[in-house]
């Protein structure tokens, strides 16, 4: 009977580890697809991609541990708001990088937790086209198909008698030849009268 017990606890066993390692692969594959055919191809940026990739694993590996303890949909949920609304104290994170990392954490969520009636094979073709349907459609949202991508800067200006709302024609074009920028519209973030400057958003389309 013991013979028995082990013998089944440790087909089980490797059950969950080639599920846990199918799952795991499935979810780094896409995670690296977003990063690197679409984070870094559009914002030229290296500096959250270890972040993006150790929060997908921790969010995985647990939601995965608990899943296999009866996770309940809300408790899945709760993981996914909770990881997704920490922030780091010492640095801002943008709204788009803050997007790629919810974007990375519903990802490892989903690849943990997904069950669909059937066979192995069948729940992993599941679980590929799910991915692959997200991937595709922040791709064609990041692209111009839609629509244009409209990126944003932050500038430090200091004709503030440019500011006003009637002259907002006149510090385009300001902004436009000092940056180089084909700036299209303007919003006014901060005034400083005491330093005579101000912190204005300028937007473009790449």
């Amino acid at each position: 009977m013991e013979t028995e017990a082990i013998t089944e606890g440790l087909d089980a066993l490797l059950k969950i580890s080639g599920k846990f390692g199918v799952r795991l692969f499935i979810d780094i594959i896409f995670v690296i697809l977003l990063l690197k055919f679409i984070y870094i191809k559009h914002y030229k940026s290296k500096d959250y991609v270890f972040t993006f990739f150790v929060f997908n694993i921790v969010i995985f590996s647990v939601a995965f541990l608990l899943n296999k303890v009866e996770l309940s949909l809300g408790a899945a949920f709760g993981l996914f708001a909770v990881f997704g609304m920490l922030r780091y104290k010492t640095e801002e994170i943008s709204i788009k990088d803050m997007t790629y990392l919810f974007l990375n954490i519903a990802i490892g969520l989903l690849c943990a937790v997904t069950k669909i009636k059937g066979d192995d094979m069948f729940e992993y073709i599941f679980l590929i086209g799910l991915n692959l349907i997200i991937f595709i459609i922040i791709y064609l949202l990041e692209s111009n198909v839609f629509m244009k991508r409209e990126s944003m800067k932050l500038v430090n200006y200091e004709k503030i008698e440019h500011i006003k709302a009637d002259d907002h024609s006149q510090l385009i074009a300001d902004l436009r030849e000092r940056t180089g920028i084909n700036i299209h519209r303007v919003v006014i973030q901060k005034v400083d009268f005491l330093k005579d400057s101000a912190q204005i958003k300028i937007y473009f389309y790449e």
